[in-house]
């Protein structure tokens, strides 16, 4: 009985793919992935080594993969920009040398409260004139209408118009920022970092790469990262009534290392930048006892299309290539475990079974048969 107890667990040692955890079996992979000839072209369904050569490329392919600067489909308006007054709006006149046509300010009022608000219909009343339309109109357009309607009334009337409350046209500042809010378009024009900077900065969250700019139905996608760090000015678009800016958050920016590591997490990318390296510094590397640093994968994109690159680490120099090897959002790092780990977990796992065998067999021997007299 001992013999056969002892047989079938060599047996069962002689099957490393009973070990306990997750296993990256290359051979099962591309046996999977057999029957998808067509992404045979461009590398997909197969485990390519990380080396020079796919460094290079890949070098090539991000410089390639460079984005076209944007168009602001209100460019030029911002060259020659003038503020248009809106509903709501407060509008202060000051008529030269006619002190009653001009509402004093006191010390204490601002000037909001003083001034001439735009009606909803878009008209003002003023003194001797009455309701005057106004919205639509820059202020020369209305200094140049109020002087005419006031020529009848007083002598050659010099005045001046001026906003005092830019309360008609309004944008919004969402996401993570310090202090979202709503901010008011006025006569200086008003860009998406002005906004961002009104509203104290990027928190701590911020992905800069995925700003979103909504207008009339339509989101698009800004790049204020480029912004920064390339200089890339067309990502800085005039805004106007009702737009809305969201800063996302950049908790989609992550890579997860598993395997045989000190510690296993995910990992978020610093301003969607990360390097194979940094991802296994940032978990304390490999575990020396258990790990397989020749068999380090990198698993990128989805389960019908993945890609899998190779490195093999077992000499420390090698681990300048993951030094330069550019991760994405949502990569998975895997390292394998030895195949001593392997074999020692199917030990441990079959273990106490083979003891309780053995013991029950033990006990089997010591019986002692007592024939009925």
């Amino acid at each position: 009985m001992k013999h056969v107890l002892l047989l079938a667990a060599v047996s069962c040692l002689s099957a490393c793919a009973w070990g306990p955890g997750m296993q990256m079996d290359e051979d099962a992979f591309r046996e999977r992935y057999a029957g998808k000839a067509d992404a045979g072209a461009d590398g997909a369904y197969e485990i390519l080594p990380i080396d020079a050569s796919l460094l290079s490329h890949q070098l090539e392919e991000r410089r390639q993969a460079r984005p076209a600067p944007l168009v602001d489909p209100l460019a030029r308006v911002a060259t020659d920009y003038d503020y248009r007054v809106t509903p709501h709006d407060v509008l202060s006149v000051i008529v030269w040398d006619h002190p009653e046509l001009t509402i004093p300010a006191g010390e204490f009022r601002p000037a909001e409260a003083v001034g001439n608000p735009v009606a909803a219909d878009g008209t003002m009343f003023y003194p001797h004139v009455g309701n005057l339309p106004v919205a639509g109109k820059t202020l020369r357009e209305i200094r140049e209408l109020l002087t005419q309607r006031l020529a009848s009334v007083i002598e050659k009337p010099q005045l001046d118009v001026r906003v005092v409350g830019f309360r008609g046209q309004k944008v919004q500042v969402t996401g993570e920022v310090v202090a979202p809010g709503t901010l008011p378009v006025t006569d200086v024009p008003l860009r998406v970092q002005d906004a961002i900077a009104q509203a104290k900065g990027f928190s701590t969250e911020a992905d800069l790469r995925a700003v979103t700019l909504s207008r009339g139905g339509t989101t698009f996608t800004l790049d204020l990262q480029a912004l920064y760090e390339q200089g890339d000015v067309s990502q800085n678009w005039l805004l106007q009534d009702g737009d809305i800016v969201n800063v996302a958050d950049r908790s989609r920016n992550k890579v997860f290392v598993l395997g045989e590591v000190r510690k296993p997490s995910s990992r978020v990318m610093v301003k969607g930048r990360m390097t194979l390296a940094e991802a296994i510094g940032d978990t304390e590397g490999f575990d020396p006892l258990t790990s397989n640093p020749g068999r380090v994968y990198v698993i990128r994109g989805s389960f019908e299309r993945p890609y899998i690159f190779k490195l093999d680490a077992k000499s420390p120099d090698a681990l300048l290539l993951a030094t330069q090897f550019q991760l994405q959002p949502r990569d998975v790092i895997f390292v394998s475990a030895h195949d001593l780990t392997r074999w020692n977990r199917i030990i441990q796992q079959i273990q106490p079974t083979v003891q309780l065998l053995w013991q029950a067999v033990d006990i089997g021997d010591r019986t002692i048969i007592i024939d009925n007299p």
